[in-house]
């Protein structure tokens, strides 16, 4: 069921057979669409459609649709079954059976297609719409080599195995502590959060609130000391706030940017081998203070190496933002073209 996302089949995690019976059976050829007919209510009807990428055949959990290619664009259909108006005709019909949602065949041969008059109007949204697709791949594909070239320099800068030019002198191992010359944690219950609120409040979420009153005035790392996102890292230099399980950081005599992105790269391997399990994970203040940081003897280095990674970061968040914003547009095509609201001329 993981092998449909986004209207596209994800060829990671599969599964292999050969048995000759079920690979002539179950056979695809290229252009069927596949259908989820059996899923948990927000996910049953995911559908994409196979392009003949490498020979495949089809779990028992997937109806398979064949098209009249004189009919129907099988792109255009592939499409418009991944709309708002499909899902909702889909919660409409779905029946529920130990859990799972269920749309079968016949329910899905009844669903209300809207259809250009020709079939060239609905090539012409295919393709426009697939047009979108691959720039937003394009975009995903650069996202990717951008976040392993990140993850590579992090590795050489981070370590001292690369010099930025103008800096030498031997690297030392410090405690978190030893850089840091205060560690607390905040005194308030979550809840102490207000919607019109003048400073920011920092729970142990990766979002930040607003509150009334602020009891920080400084530059400060704030680390999440429990829940889902345990050791999850905010820089902050200002007034603000902070709930009882999050613990903060002040009065550096290292670059705390250089030492957010430091634990940003290591810290998870130390959380992972010293977290308190349970209900809740948490993680205790010692975690905190006697993580090992790898320093490079200055300052300057410090700040020259945080600048350098905080500026491919500020890369990387501008092409998150334009694939989500192309993501956006493309959602706003599907909705007007596929039900006629818009055009092609």
């Amino acid at each position: 069921m993981g092998n449909i996302q986004d209207g596209k089949i994800d060829w990671d995690n599969l599964v292999f057979t050969d048995n000759e019976t079920e690979i002539q059976k179950y056979l695809l050829n290229k252009g069927n669409v596949l259908f989820n007919r059996t899923n948990t209510i927000d996910l049953v009807g995911k559908t994409a459609i196979y392009n003949g990428e490498r020979p495949a055949i089809f779990a028992g959990y997937l109806i398979r649709i064949k098209v009249s290619d004189s009919l129907l664009n099988a792109e255009y259909l592939n499409y418009f079954l991944n709309t708002k108006p499909a899902k909702k005709h889909g919660r409409l019909v779905l029946s529920i059976a130990v859990g799972q949602a269920n749309i079968n065949g016949q329910k899905l041969k009844n669903y209300p297609i809207p259809l250009p008059p020709k079939l060239a109007e609905q090539e012409a949204i295919a393709t426009v719409l697939s047009d979108t697709d691959a720039l937003i791949s394009s975009l995903e594909t650069l996202l990717s080599k951008k976040r392993q070239i990140k993850l590579g320099t992090m590795q050489e800068l981070l370590t001292g195995k690369r010099r930025l030019p103008g800096f030498t002198g031997e690297w030392e191992t410090k405690n978190l502590a030893e850089v840091c010359n205060k560690i607390t944690t905040g005194k308030l219950d979550a809840n102490a959060m207000s919607e019109t609120g003048e400073y920011r409040f920092y729970t142990c979420a990766k979002e930040y609130y607003y509150i009334d009153y602020y009891a920080f005035n400084t530059e400060a790392l704030l680390i999440s000391g429990n829940g889902a996102n345990v050791g999850y890292i905010h820089y902050f230099k200002g007034k603000f706030n902070a709930y009882q399980r999050t613990y903060v950081l002040t009065d550096f005599t290292a670059n705390p940017i250089y030492l957010k992105i430091y634990l940003e790269s290591n810290f998870k391997n130390r959380i992972n081998t010293e977290v308190n399990a349970g209900n809740t994970p948490y993680i205790k203040m010692n975690t905190i203070s006697e993580m090992e940081i790898s320093l490079p003897p200055t300052l300057a280095e410090q700040t020259a190496i945080a600048s350098v990674l905080s500026d491919m970061d500020s890369e990387i968040e501008v092409l998150e933002k334009k694939i989500s914003k192309y993501k956006q547009i493309k959602q706003g095509m599907m909705q007007k073209l596929l039900t006629g609201e818009i055009r092609l001329i």
